[in-house]
């Protein structure tokens, strides 16, 4: 590749960044993605407050909250084994339950966070909650739902819900859990 080349690639990535939206940090310490017409302080030109957690927010959620807290009734983390991303028969009953959820909340995206425990280099964890989130997509998409609308996120270890290095914890780390996002 030229330094031309290079240098014209640069500037056009520069550029194209500077137009994107920007972030803001929630108050549980998530991150939402502004819109355009939304100022750092979080407030739009109109003065209606953005907020991950209302559904005034048209923003990709990337809050802590989700279905691991129990925030949206009807929608179940579903919890994986060590080192794998098959879906359990447990696993499978409860995203059975959680169609009937995405169903009646169509004007949703779901998006669907790959979580890992501690144990394992970030790379590997963040590749393996890749693969459970995907498998998750994959078997709610043969379930019915439309693909287009489900999201898929790795968190790999990076946030766990008990980190207190014990088995159990361990077991309640390796999950997908499921954030609704308004369109």
């Amino acid at each position: 590749m030229s330094k031309l080349f290079r240098v014209a690639l640069s500037l056009f990535l520069v550029f194209s960044l500077a137009n994107c939206a920007s972030k803001k940090k929630n108050r549980d310490g998530g991150v939402s993605i502004l819109q355009p017409d939304q100022g750092a302080d979080g407030v739009s030109k109109d003065g209606t407050p953005f907020d991950a957690t209302n559904s005034q927010d048209t923003g990709l959620s990337l809050a802590t909250s989700g279905s691991d807290t129990g925030q949206y009734q009807g929608l179940y983390t579903v919890n994986f084994e060590y080192d794998k991303a098959r879906l359990t028969d447990e696993a499978r009953a409860l995203l059975a339950s959680n169609v009937e959820w995405i169903k009646s909340n169509s004007g949703k995206i779901v998006q669907l966070e790959g979580h890992c425990d501690e144990r394992g280099s970030t790379e590997y964890n963040l590749a393996l909650g890749d693969r459970r989130a995907r498998a998750v997509k994959d078997y709610l998409v043969s379930l019915g739902i439309d693909g287009n609308n489900l999201v898929v996120i790795s968190y790999g270890k990076e946030k766990l819900v008990d980190a207190s290095g014990t088995e159990s914890a361990h077991s309640k780390n390796r999950r997908v859990n499921f954030v609704p996002i308004e369109q």
